[in-house]
């Protein structure tokens, strides 16, 4: 599965407390007054010293690690832009992984973990806060595992001041030098947009269909976009006429223009059948989000599916639409057949032969 760290722009608020009593600041979201001998470094993995704030972009993985100077229980929180708190550690897949031996780095998600933590938008600051104790404590009243199958829990209180107050009364029965936070920042950017380029196809017949590398792309005399750059076949095919091929180029931010003067009706030609082409169908619950194979944009989900025409090979299929992860596959295309992403795992590559193929 995957678990989504979302992005959060943090307001600096201070909050009031009593003489000796846990309060948050500019640094870190609830802080011990006293100074314990017990120590908590939190860092993200584009920074393990902890001390800058490095860019992840919106879709990006990122992995946390803790360490401490000494045996504890460490609890790990996210605050999104919204205010909502999500629960990163403890959880049900990193099962007794809360425990953290003195000197000892604990990365999660860990290797070949069944997860991964992904930046999602919007834009803005991040604070990840570590809370490291020498007792196990009580989380019942800040999240709870919705049933017996979550793998995460879901945090009932919202925003960074009252993650503070409740995690205030948690600690206050505890001896002042049995706790201490930490926490780290990292900003977040909006996802590098797809740079694209058009082709326009003008004709001088009525009916003239454009096919760009094995896929109806539709019409003639009008611009279809979003095609990524890149060298591409196409043909144009008009009732009464032989076909037209060439290849063109597509350029980022800019139309290629094609225009083809069919002159003296004719027999079509016959199409000559690409050997070790196949039609692959790919399924996704992305309406409307686009299909990428090894690069190249293929098309747009419609009604759940897009299908291309490709070589015999292997292929990276991804699926991007706004504000939701991307769908990735790998597969090996050796017949037509078809894929479901939002079913298929993530890095497994598979064979149209399988059964999942329909």
């Amino acid at each position: 599965m995957n678990k989504t760290i979302k992005a959060a722009l943090l307001p600096m608020t201070l909050l009031a407390g009593s003489a000796g009593a846990q309060t948050i600041s500019a640094q870190s979201i609830i802080v011990n007054p006293t100074q314990p001998d017990l120590s908590v470094q939190v860092n993200v993995d584009k920074d393990t010293t902890g001390n800058a704030v490095p860019t992840y972009r919106v879709g990006e993985g990122i992995r946390l690690s803790v360490k401490t100077n000494r045996d504890a229980y460490v609890y790990l929180f996210n605050v999104d832009a919204a205010g909502k708190v999500s629960q990163i550690l403890p959880n049900r897949l990193d099962q007794g992984d809360s425990f953290v031996r003195a000197n000892t780095v604990k990365t999660f998600p860990p290797a070949n973990a069944a997860y991964t933590f992904d930046v999602e938008g919007p834009a803005g600051l991040n604070k990840v806060l570590a809370l490291a104790s020498l007792n196990e404590l009580s989380l019942n009243d800040i999240s709870r595992f919705a049933t017996a199958q979550s793998q995460f829990a879901d945090v009932n209180v919202n925003g960074q001041e009252r993650l503070a107050q409740a995690l205030s009364i948690v600690v206050n029965p505890l001896p002042q030098n049995s706790w201490v936070s930490d926490t780290a920042f990292f900003d977040v950017a909006e996802r590098t947009p797809v740079r694209t380029g058009s082709l326009f196809v003008g004709t001088n017949v009525n009916n003239a269909s454009i096919i760009l590398n094995g896929r109806v792309l539709g019409g003639a005399n009008r611009t279809y976009t979003g095609i990524a750059p890149g060298s591409y076949p196409v043909r144009i095919a008009a009732p009464g006429f032989a076909d037209f091929r060439t290849t063109v180029n597509i350029a980022s931010d800019r139309t290629t223009n094609l225009n083809v003067d069919f002159r003296g009706s004719t027999a079509p030609a016959p199409v000559t059948p690409v050997a070790g082409s196949y039609n692959v169908t790919v399924r996704s619950s992305l309406n409307g989000g686009r299909v990428f194979m090894n690069g190249n944009e293929v098309g747009t989900i419609r009604n759940g599916q897009v299908t291309a025409s490709v070589p015999r090979g292997q292929y990276q299929i991804v699926i991007v639409a706004p504000n939701q992860p991307a769908e990735i596959a790998t597969i090996n295309v050796n017949r037509d057949g078809g894929i479901n992403l939002s079913q298929a795992p993530r890095t497994t590559t598979i064979n149209l032969l399988d059964l999942l193929f329909r």
